[in-house]
């Protein structure tokens, strides 16, 4: 089960996480952002947990949308996702200026294949957190300064010099830390050729923390599900109920004004060419 409305003819976007009541347009220029939003316990001949995904989007004004939700068995890979941002180009998501996900198989790939110029960017904050999946808890603090040198320089070379001396210093005792950034490069380095504006909301997971904590509070009330669909219109009915008043809306809208005058001027007015 899917939004039953349709985006906009026009739609460019900045993908990303956050939440808010789902509009019943998505406006010109976005950003999507894909996440596993909970796991759902559906029972489909035998009882499985299975992974909902969340398409949400910021549009060139500033407004989110949540574009889609998708049930997958959890080994989802390039033709699953290839699938589903064709869907989205399809319903009207003409241009992405920026994806933010975290990890998923084959997610980038099917990103550019269908947006060409698209830049896909790991979650910092996700990036961090499972970093700590392989430290002891003794250490974290110790970890988590030495990594924040590398996330907040303000150069790739910056960057790579700080990694490298992380690597230097704790390699020896937790080398699954420094294959897990190894691997992740790539699609971490994009944020740190943008200024502070932009840099600030790729690094923060509030919004989209904020719904999954909404749409689990209704998964977990209902147990478990006869099946995928009654799983999705569960969670569909959780987004809808989403700030009721729009308040929310138009706070996340006043905030984003400076990220998107920043996102504006990093991808050539394509943004403003958008709202024309």
């Amino acid at each position: 089960m899917d939004r039953p409305d349709r985006c906009g003819s026009n739609c460019s976007t900045i993908e990303h996480a956050g939440h808010d009541q789902p509009s019943q347009q998505t406006g010109d220029g976005t950003i999507p952002h894909h996440k596993i939003s909970d796991r759902a316990k559906i029972r489909d001949g035998k009882v499985a947990n299975r992974p909902i995904y969340v398409a949400l989007a910021v549009t060139a004004e500033g407004s989110r949308d949540i574009l889609g939700l998708w049930a997958g068995d959890g080994g989802e890979g390039a033709k699953f996702w290839l699938n589903v941002c064709t869907e989205l180009k399809n319903r009207g998501v003409a241009d992405v200026l920026m994806a933010v996900c975290d990890g998923l198989t084959g997610l980038p790939d099917a990103i550019n294949t269908v947006w060409a110029e698209t830049v896909v960017q790991t979650c910092v904050v996700h990036l961090l957190r499972n970093s700590f999946k392989y430290a002891a808890r003794k250490d974290y603090d110790a970890v988590a300064k030495a990594l924040k040198p590398i996330y907040t320089a303000p150069t790739v070379a910056a960057a790579e010099q700080r990694f490298l001396e992380f690597a230097e210093t704790w390699g020896p005792k937790y080398p699954a830390i420094v294959r897990l950034w190894e691997n992740a490069w790539a699609e971490f380095v994009p944020f740190l050729s943008f200024d502070t504006e932009i840099r600030k909301v790729i690094c923060s997971t509030n919004a989209i923390e904020s719904v999954n904590a909404r749409i689990r509070r209704a998964v977990r009330a209902r147990g478990h599900f006869p099946n995928e669909q009654a799983a999705l219109k569960c969670v569909y009915l959780a987004v809808m109920a989403l700030d009721p008043t729009g308040t929310g809306r138009r706070r996340w809208i006043s905030r984003w004004k400076p990220a998107l005058n920043a996102f504006d001027l990093a991808f050539d007015g394509r943004l403003t060419t958008s709202r024309n």
